[in-house]
């Protein structure tokens, strides 16, 4: 009977404890795919970027990877959130702090638009260190040959990496960079600590206005594996349209 939780009236806003649940499954997804919008645009081109032969580059891209990939994401949120602020010019950390306006202005969800901010830069350049590391395996992973070829034909070096090496390697990564798709809907969880009301921290927010604890996290947890489930089909779909005949994927299909 704890189900009947959801039908509520919730204590603000004129509404139920599903429109806060609602509410929370909507902003996770807006901050993953936002999120993954620059992982997958920053990490590919880091990925590129560690296999190129310009030294300086390579090193550029290395140390990227290496120092956001070591760091826990929990810490990073805090670093953008709290410390961001602190070290920008002293006008524009209030700014961000103070005046930066209301995302929205619904009680049941409300919060700044830092917070929200904070938290995608967050996971995406998180994860972003993450892909590059999917994209330089990929590259590595292709015979040298067709990067010889492509400059014995005449290609610059960006266009060997644009028409040769790049639509083979993100085919063979497509099953590897699932996995980093469904780990930034996961990790989206770690916003609540800096005050965004994603899908746990409205699941938390109902158990402390309720006291049911069953109800609100099965049904998170329902969500989060709808949403999981959703992102392996359509990857799978994507795999099975762009594979190459007779060349095997890295999922091994």
């Amino acid at each position: 009977m704890e189900w009947k939780v959801f039908f509520e009236q919730a204590p603000s806003g004129g509404v139920t404890y599903l429109h806060w649940m609602m509410s929370g499954l909507m902003w996770t997804l807006i901050v993953s795919s936002c999120a993954w919008v620059i992982a997958f645009t920053l990490g590919s081109i880091l990925g590129v970027l560690r296999t190129t032969p310009i030294k300086w580059l390579n090193f550029a891209a290395t140390v990227y990877v290496e120092i956001f990939r070591n760091i826990p994401l929990l810490v990073q949120m805090f670093l953008w959130y709290f410390v961001m602020p602190e070290v920008l010019p002293a006008e524009l950390g209030d700014w961000l702090k103070q005046t930066y306006p209301n995302l929205i202005a619904l009680p049941f969800a409300q919060f700044s638009l830092w917070e929200f901010t904070a938290a995608v830069l967050c996971l995406g350049m998180y994860t972003a260190s993450r892909v590059a590391e999917q994209v330089r395996a990929g590259i590595e992973s292709l015979p040298r040959g067709q990067t010889n070829a492509g400059l014995a034909m005449g290609f610059t070096l960006p266009q060997v990496y644009r028409f040769v090496i790049l639509p083979m390697a993100f085919r063979l990564i497509i099953p590897p960079m699932t996995s980093e798709f469904l780990t930034i809907f996961k990790n989206s969880s770690t916003a609540l600590t800096i005050g965004v009301l994603e899908l746990t921290a409205q699941s938390r927010q109902i158990v402390e206005y309720t006291f049911v604890k069953f109800a609100p996290f099965a049904a998170a947890t329902m969500l989060y594996i709808i949403i999981t489930l959703t992102v392996i089909f359509l990857m799978r779909l994507l795999e099975n349209k762009v594979a190459v005949p007779g060349y095997v994927s890295q999922g091994g299909h």
